[in-house]
């Protein structure tokens, strides 16, 4: 553990045993949970804590989940850490409580369900890919979890949004804001026979500027999206209920798991959660893109 975050733990356990009064299990279920989550932060190159730790928090707390921690656990995790965080604001080591932005029901945390890739595999393979209607089911279902789309994202994508050369799907997302993300290579070759073999022949006589088309050259519908997906979860052998929200939490915590920045993967997301998006404007498309490639399993 780090000198300097190990005599802050210290100085926190002390507080907690002698001005709080806490019972000596309590004390040490804080200890338990605080370090773990330091050998989280010397893991990840950090060696003390800072007002920037947010993100930290939020990827230690998936990374719990995927140790198999159910929700009262990792509730406890976070409340060792946000008690931890409160004491070091108000000691005025810190100038802010990074943890202070974070909140979760009182139940228990509960995180988003994702598949393992080998689960996201099975689906992503699950299309008949010799009829044109299965080339376009395979088509979206690897752009959805290609690039973490919500589904309402993806069926409102038109020709113009995506851009093959450069490996990047335009997408606007709630309150109309836009964001680049990158597709990577599987997405790209689904997207090219689909749009080369399949989507002529599902438009036959009608012109759409609709990228993914149905009959008569209409849009999918959310409906119509979620009948293929249960279709071809069934297929693929998969248990539980899939929503097309499933692929996007796997595919930001497949990015995780493969190391991206937690920043860099809520900018794919499209998120505004926790903090302001002034944090991301230094981050260019070269550097989605190539961190993209590195983490993602089908980049």
């Amino acid at each position: 553990m780090p000198p300097l975050l190990n005599q802050h733990i210290d100085q926190f356990i002390t507080h907690l045993r002698v001005e709080r009064g806490l019972a000596d299990l309590s004390v040490e279920a804080y200890a338990s949970d605080l370090s773990r989550y330091a050998d989280f932060l010397e893991e990840n190159g950090m060696q003390e804590a800072t007002e920037d730790d947010t993100y930290a928090i939020l990827k230690h707390m998936i990374g719990l989940r995927g140790d198999g921690l159910g929700a009262r656990s990792r509730a406890r995790h976070l409340v060792s850490i946000r008690s931890f965080y409160r004491f070091l604001a108000e000691e005025k080591v810190l100038a802010s409580d990074p943890s202070s932005l974070i909140e979760f029901p009182k139940t228990g945390l509960k995180l988003p369900d994702t598949l393992s890739i080998p689960e996201v595999e099975k689906l992503l393979n699950a299309p008949e890919t010799t009829t044109a209607r299965g080339m376009r089911d395979a088509a979206m279902i690897e752009l959805l979890y290609a690039a973490g789309l919500r589904v309402s994202e993806l069926i409102h994508l038109t020709l113009n949004d995506i851009n093959l050369e450069a490996g990047f799907v335009r997408v606007f997302g709630k309150g109309a804001k836009e964001r680049i993300v990158p597709m990577g290579q599987y997405a790209m070759d689904k997207l090219r026979t689909y749009l080369t073999t399949a989507r002529p022949l599902l438009l036959k006589h009608h012109t759409s500027s609709t990228l993914f088309v149905a009959r008569a050259g209409k849009p999918m519908t959310r409906q119509g999206f979620w009948k293929l997906l249960n279709k071809y979860t069934a297929l693929a052998g998969l248990t539980g209920r899939i929503s097309p929200h499933t692929l996007r939490h796997s595919f930001a915590t497949h990015l995780l798991m493969g190391g991206a920045d937690l920043r860099v993967v809520q900018v794919m997301l499209g998120h505004t959660d926790i903090s302001t998006t002034q944090i991301y404007t230094h981050i260019t498309g070269d550097h989605l893109r190539t961190m993209h490639r590195t983490c993602h399993p089908r980049g």
